[in-house]
């Protein structure tokens, strides 16, 4: 599970935490900050938990650093990591902080809660559908970004991809994983969710297959459709086995929330989560369809790739190509 879950003595409560912790992938330290708070708050948001009661802040200073360079980046990384904590409608109250050779922030997030209030990952059935609510290729998106500046890097991919497309998925991707799941999260239970897992270092065939070990029929999990930030496809191409995007190994960081929803709500689902009542970026993909089997998951040989176009690109929506969400009946 995301999260661990530990029955309280007193009453019918539980006390659910998680950690997590990383070292820095973006150049700007205050979204350093928003996206390690998104990634740890995100383990509660897949159990479909919407409240955190405390967060703690675990920051790692590197001894590399000149004392300018620490008094510099190192509070806009707390500030962005408390902002996002208060955005979640929890704050930070503590914490530890070491010298160390590198830089690392990360935190743990409590909750004490009953138990309608969380979402057990192993209720997945047959006929169930696969929605996915952020797209995929952030870890591709960073690197090709700090490929710019290394010419025998940027030489492997220069033929598919434009510095231009290069700063437009870095945004698109850096925007996505400081984006907290928390509306996701609610609606895991309007519309019934019956498992969930958030993606991250594993990627989404690895998060998939951890997802299915854990459901308590004999279920797999195949996906379809793959939703990727523009372009970041044909780089893991031109890189070979390197990031392994398109078969579903590419790590992701503070990646959406895989939903075992059931079929006739799946589509309302990706619509709902849609609403400008939620505030703008939200966005989610029917992939997959649960059938019977022996609790795997695994992608189809020629998914279907969705390139989810960036914010900053101008006209064509963030849907991507093609713009439609397919009905879990064209998965079938």
């Amino acid at each position: 599970m995301d999260s661990c879950v530990t029955p309280l003595r007193h009453g019918s409560l539980s006390l659910v935490q998680t950690t997590d912790f990383f070292y820095p992938l973006v150049e700007d330290p205050y979204m350093m900050g928003r996206i390690a708070c998104a990634n740890v708050l995100s383990d509660l948001y897949a159990m479909g938990i919407t409240e955190c009661d405390n967060m703690l802040m675990l920051l790692s200073v590197s001894q590399r650093m000149s004392d300018k360079e620490r008094e510099k980046v190192m509070p806009l990384m707390m500030r962005g990591f408390r902002d996002a904590a208060e955005e979640g409608g929890t704050s930070v109250t503590g914490g530890q902080t070491v010298l160390n050779p590198w830089i690392i922030i990360g935190g743990v997030a409590t909750v004490v809660c009953q138990a309608s209030e969380f979402i057990m990952p192993d209720n997945a059935v047959p006929g169930d559908v696969l929605v996915l609510t952020k797209p995929l290729g952030t870890q591709v998106a960073v690197n090709a970004h700090q490929w710019m500046d290394i010419p025998e890097k940027w030489n492997k991919i220069k033929l598919v991809v434009s510095k231009e497309d290069v700063k437009l998925a870095y945004q698109e991707a850096m925007y996505n994983m400081a984006m907290l799941n928390r509306t996701a999260a609610g609606l895991m239970h309007t519309f019934n969710a019956h498992a969930a897992t958030d993606i991250t270092g594993f990627g989404i065939l690895g998060h998939a297959q951890n997802l299915a070990q854990q459901q308590r029929c004999d279920v797999a999990f195949v996906i379809h459709n793959l939703p990727i930030i523009a372009k970041m496809a044909a780089i893991s191409k031109a890189c070979g086995s390197m990031f392994g995007l398109v078969q579903g190994s590419s790590a992701e960081t503070s990646g959406g929330l895989l939903v075992c929803l059931p079929r006739e709500q799946a589509a309302r689902f990706c619509a709902e989560i849609k609403s400008p009542k939620y505030g703008e970026g939200h966005q989610a993909w029917i992939i997959g369809i649960v059938e019977k089997g022996n609790r795997s998951a695994r992608i189809i040989d020629k998914p279907r790739i969705i390139e989810v176009t960036p914010r900053g690109a101008g006209a064509g929506g963030q849907e991507g190509t093609p713009t439609t969400t397919p009905s879990p009946e064209a998965l079938a």
